[in-house]
């Protein structure tokens, strides 16, 4: 499935995230050299609808084309099919960012595919890992890890402040590479947005010219860590605000995202008579969501104080992937 290219296929700087795979012809690792030949790789659309990395890495490229890069790049193009219908994932398809090595699913073609890009970055000795993404919903940029060390830090404080540090899910594109190099993944606000598209952009220029990560923040950072995942149960009917459906989710749920929430927050509404909760994973895939959730008065109402992050209005991706994620506030190594 993957193709390779030693330059940039004729076309790519000018097309759309739809027109990828005509000109590709399906998931594609493009080398280019650089003044230094460790290469900084740098992965986009793992989900099809999530284009920034895309403009971002055609805008600046577009401004080196009479010049050599600073460091070698290695560009990996993910799910460009999806990309062309504009969706996360198509149905049937696996979710490109839960099949990298590390992950429960290593047979798939594309998980086979994904293992060949790590074992190819490996062999070229990967300087740093940048993995660009986007939200569905409102939220502040911020940088994602999966280890806690300054290396990994400092990469991701030149992108945000605000940095939040995860072990679940498995399969993850930064959690395969940080095995490799220091690695982050970067979460760019909505597609199409003007100023997440620039913000990747400077982040990827300025991890070209370094020379070297050094072992701490490039600033202060304030650090999150994920304690669990929120799905719904896969047979409960739900929507957003009055929808006649079982579980009606409050339809301003994503102004929550990154805010600390008091207990007796609302989330959903419960119709009908069933008794029904959110599912949520812990960090070693327990259901706790008795500790998190309880239903008081037909209302799924917050058990403990609780900071949500990716919560989503739109429900493709509620099946797709989850509902948001919970975290906490950690020190800093700096801090002790």
């Amino acid at each position: 499935m993957l193709k390779q290219y030693t330059d940039l296929p004729r076309g790519f700087l000018d097309a759309s995230a739809a027109e990828l795979e005509r000109i590709l012809g399906g998931p594609s690792l493009i080398h280019l050299p650089g003044l230094r030949d460790r290469p900084l790789f740098v992965s986009i659309l793992l989900h099809g609808n999530e284009t920034s990395g895309l403009t971002a890495l055609q805008e600046f490229l577009r401004t080196r084309l009479d010049r050599p890069l600073p460091r070698a790049l290695s560009l990996f193009v993910g799910n460009v099919a999806a990309a062309r219908a504009g969706v996360r994932t198509l149905p049937g398809q696996p979710d490109y960012n839960r099949i990298w090595p590390g992950g429960e699913d290593s047979a798939s073609p594309e998980a086979r595919m994904l293992a060949l890009v790590v074992d190819q970055m490996r062999q070229r000795r990967v300087f740093a890992s940048i993995d660009i993404h986007n939200n569905s919903g409102p939220n502040p940029h911020y940088s994602c890890i999966s280890r806690v060390d300054g290396r990994h830090l400092y990469l991701a404080s030149l992108f945000s402040p605000t940095v939040v540090h995860f072990t679940r899910p498995r399969g993850v594109q930064v959690a395969a590479f940080a095995e490799l190099c220091p690695a982050v993944t970067i979460e760019c606000g909505q597609p199409g947005d003007r100023y997440g598209i620039e913000h990747a952009r400077e982040l990827v220029e300025a991890a070209l010219h370094l020379g070297k990560i050094p072992d701490h923040p490039a600033s202060e950072v304030s650090l999150f860590r994920t304690v669990a995942r929120v799905l719904l149960p896969a047979d409960v009917t739900f929507g957003y605000g009055d929808e006649a459906v079982e579980l009606q989710l409050m339809d301003d749920l994503a102004q929550f995202n990154f805010r600390e929430l008091p207990v007796g927050t609302i989330f959903a509404r419960v119709r009908g008579q069933r008794e029904v909760n959110f599912v949520v994973e812990d960090q070693q895939g327990r259901d706790v969501a008795a500790d998190y959730f309880e239903l008081v008065d037909g209302e799924l109402r917050t058990r403990r104080p609780v900071m949500p992050a990716m919560l989503t209005t739109n429900p493709a991706i509620v099946r797709q992937d989850c509902l948001c994620y919970l975290m906490e506030g950690l020190p800093t190594p700096a801090d002790g």
